[in-house]
């Protein structure tokens, strides 16, 4: 249960205010809201299930403390990068090209979020922890999060505070990246 929640929570932080919550609202603002959430909870559990593979191999090659270490370092990194990360791609520019709103989103979401941080950031946990529940929290935290930002485009539009959402997902990777360190460290 612990990988659980921590994987949900780690990855729902990590995508709020991420290029995919902008994807998720601007297919939103073109589609129903079905069609877009369940795209993206298949892509969410279809790239998340490789990370969480990847993951898994790495733990079970390295010795633990490396890994704990190695995976603070890289959280700080993470948390780093979403600090400084001012990515103003225009998102909404990117186009489904098929007939179904569902497979578009899908393929959408995976080219956007294959070898973003949250996949990194699933890879690094699921090399500590349980795979089955490590791959089942990341994929409902990525879904959740982006089904908020369905929810909140068909609510407020356009204008959500963006800068104080990123800030809140810095924090929370620095803190898993200095509590990872600190385990690691100690060992």
């Amino acid at each position: 249960m612990e990988a659980l929640l921590a994987s949900f929570g780690l990855v729902f932080l990590a995508e709020l205010g991420d290029k995919s919550m902008l994807l998720a609202m601007a297919f939103a603002a073109r589609y129903r809201p079905w069609p877009v959430i369940a795209g993206i909870a298949i892509a969410a559990f279809a790239m998340l299930g490789a990370a969480v593979l990847l993951g898994a191999a790495l733990g079970a090659a390295l010795p633990e403390r490396a890994l704990a270490i190695g995976g603070g370092l890289l959280f700080l990194g993470f948390g780093l990068w979403t600090l400084l990360d001012d990515d103003d791609e225009d998102e909404e520019s990117t186009s489904v090209g098929s007939r179904s709103v569902l497979f578009g989103v899908t393929l959408a979401f995976l080219v956007a979020e294959f070898g973003d941080k949250t996949m990194l950031a699933t890879v690094t946990l699921a090399s500590t922890q349980p795979a089955l529940p490590t791959w089942l929290g990341a994929g409902a935290g990525m879904t959740a999060a982006s089904a908020i930002a369905v929810v909140l485009a068909m609510l407020a539009g356009h204008r959500l505070p963006e800068r104080t959402v990123r800030i809140v997902a810095a924090a929370a990777f620095l803190v898993f990246g200095l509590v990872l360190l600190v385990e690691g460290i100690r060992g």
